[in-house]
């Protein structure tokens, strides 16, 4: 079938797939997981965003199963798609940041979740250490 606008193609091909990331700040801090499933590592809380679901909803999902979390204020940061972003296939990831209290804990995918600083930062899965220096650079 082509598409009746631009005669492109549609159907039968491959799409990468949407995901959603969220940087929480506590504080001065922000947290992280790690990882319970391979890809192993830490990294931002989030994950596949479900049919019928806004990428918000997603985000604001994804923050609660894998961190206890409930977030406030949450605002859209920027999207992140380089196809070898993920090596489990492509994705495109929209991040988001929101603030919350209390303490993190680990849920669903995470095995861990702590607080760290940006002086802190373990190593990090996916092409979380970009996301998180765009995200270091536009607070200056």
């Amino acid at each position: 079938m082509q598409c009746p606008h631009c005669k492109a193609e549609i159907g039968g091909h491959r799409n990468p797939t949407p995901t959603v990331d969220i940087i929480i700040e506590i504080g001065d801090r922000i947290v992280l997981i790690e990882r319970k499933n391979p890809p192993y590592g830490w990294a931002l809380p989030g994950g596949f965003v479900d049919y019928g679901e806004s990428y918000e909803t997603a985000a604001l999902r994804e923050a609660e199963e894998e961190t206890g979390l409930r977030v406030m204020g949450l605002r859209q940061f920027h999207t992140y798609s380089a196809p070898d972003r993920d090596p489990r296939g492509h994705t495109a990831s929209t991040v988001f940041i929101g603030t919350s209290d209390g303490s993190p804990r680990a849920g669903d995918d995470a095995a861990r979740a702590e607080l760290f600083g940006q002086e802190t930062l373990p190593p990090l899965a996916f092409d979380h250490a970009r996301i998180l220096a765009d995200y270091f650079q536009s607070k200056k």
